[in-house]
């Protein structure tokens, strides 16, 4: 008789981010990751309390992902080459996994189980920011710009929503200048 793999909570987050980059989030049923693992429906609820409970961890695992992938495109970098450095990791990783960023949690810091995690990547964006002089509100509203354009050009770019012809990198590149131009003027 085959020995299965001892089941985890990591392994069943793994098959749920599987089930999302396949059907999208709303594939992600309890019944479609325990038919993922090989176990009964039942047998999750030793690694997850719920449906909720599994989307959370992964918005978390998206999360740090996105930290990650961010975190590693700034590093070494300052002012403009940071932020630009930034806009396109994040719009890369929407295009490379469109379905995975739709599981990421749109207000995370109001969150208890994504807050942490939430943090750690609102921290990356402010870090990258830190050159421009701004503190408090206005590094808190310039993040919120950003995370504006990124998301919302990459949500449409990934959703088809832009059938014209002129070129998207242009016009990707249109945005990170003038918001480039927007900080310059804030310092």
């Amino acid at each position: 008789m085959a020995v299965r793999p001892r089941l985890t909570t990591a392994k069943v987050v793994d098959a749920a981010l599987d089930l999302v980059d396949e059907q999208g989030v709303e594939g992600l049923t309890l019944a479609a990751v325990a038919t993922r693992t090989g176990v009964a429906t039942p047998s999750l609820y030793k690694h997850v309390a719920s449906l909720g409970e599994l989307r959370g961890h992964v918005g978390v695992r998206v999360l740090e992902e996105m930290t990650g992938r961010f975190t590693e495109a700034v590093l070494g970098l300052a002012g403009d080459q940071a932020v630009e450095a930034l806009m396109h990791a994040y719009r890369a990783y929407v295009q490379e996994h469109p379905k995975r960023y739709g599981a990421a949690p749109m207000d995370p810091l109001h969150d208890d189980q994504q807050r942490e995690a939430g943090m750690r990547l609102m921290e990356v964006m402010l870090a990258t920011l830190r050159s421009y002089g701004l503190e408090g509100s206005e590094a808190i509203h310039a993040t919120r710009r950003l995370r504006v354009i990124v998301h919302g050009f990459a949500s449409i770019e990934s959703n088809g929503g832009f059938g014209l012809p002129e070129g998207l990198d242009d016009t990707y590149d249109q945005l990170v200048r003038m918001y480039l131009n927007d900080l310059r003027g804030q310092r």
